[in-house]
């Protein structure tokens, strides 16, 4: 018996379980595509970065990031943060904090689909099992004494729906995995930085404190006053 006997005698759930394999295929390679994008080196724009903030100030650091031409969640975490930067630390990190939901989104778009087709692919081929079961009683209800080539209809059903339904949720549930961790170093980076971020945005000003003016000393105020003289005049002598 070749593959396309196989795949007629299976009923029409393998087709289903063809087209689950079909989309998460689909799903893998547009995942793994985008998390490429996503996932370039930040790490010489983060240092560019974090020595304009306390050279120049978060508004030349932000015309750094927009000039790299960076979309990865690194640089977009910091350029909300840098463009918020005029308002305060904390407008800063409540900035921050929303561009993290926007680029957790981006990353782990589609991964819980990925899951989901790990969970149900199993049901499907177990249905598929059942139903080729089902035949099998059939003919052993309608034939005293069935061949061989009788049940195996029902047989190849059974085992055929089984194995695709246990291979689709295989390779989901591994891809599944695979592209979660991944999303999950990118999403790291992005959180570093927005850990860091406030501490850089604290450095201009600490610096700007340390060049103030300095302020005299008592002492040396007091040695600059002139010292008064008093002068007595004694009473003349008659």
């Amino acid at each position: 018996m070749n593959v396309l006997s196989l795949v007629q005698a299976a009923g029409p759930l393998l087709w289903v379980l063809l087209a689950l394999s079909l989309y998460t295929v689909y799903l893998i390679v547009l995942r793994l595509l985008e998390l490429s994008r996503l996932g370039q080196d930040s790490s010489a724009l983060i240092e560019r970065t974090r020595a304009t903030t306390a050279e120049s100030g978060p508004a030349a650091a932000l015309a750094e990031i927009d000039y790299s031409g960076l979309q990865t969640p690194t640089a977009n975490v910091l350029r909300a943060g840098l463009a918020r930067a005029d308002r305060g630390i904390d407008a800063a990190q409540a900035a921050m904090n929303g561009a993290i939901l926007q680029e957790d989104a981006r990353l782990y778009a589609g991964i819980s689909a990925l899951g989901t087709v790990a969970q149900i692919a199993p049901l499907i081929g177990l249905l598929g099992t059942v139903i080729g079961m089902v035949r099998s009683f059939i003919v052993f209800s309608q034939t005293t004494s069935p061949t061989p080539a009788q049940l195996a209809t029902g047989i190849s059903e059974a085992l055929v729906n089984t194995a695709g339904g246990l291979i689709v949720a295989i390779v989901a549930y591994v891809a599944r995995n695979a592209l979660r961790a991944r999303a999950d170093r990118i999403a790291a980076g992005a959180e570093r930085v927005r850990e860091e971020l406030p501490a850089w945005l604290s450095v201009p000003i600490v610096m700007a404190q340390g060049h103030a003016a300095p302020v005299r000393s008592v002492q040396s105020q007091a040695s600059q006053i002139a010292p008064l003289e008093f002068t007595f005049e004694g009473n003349a002598k008659p």
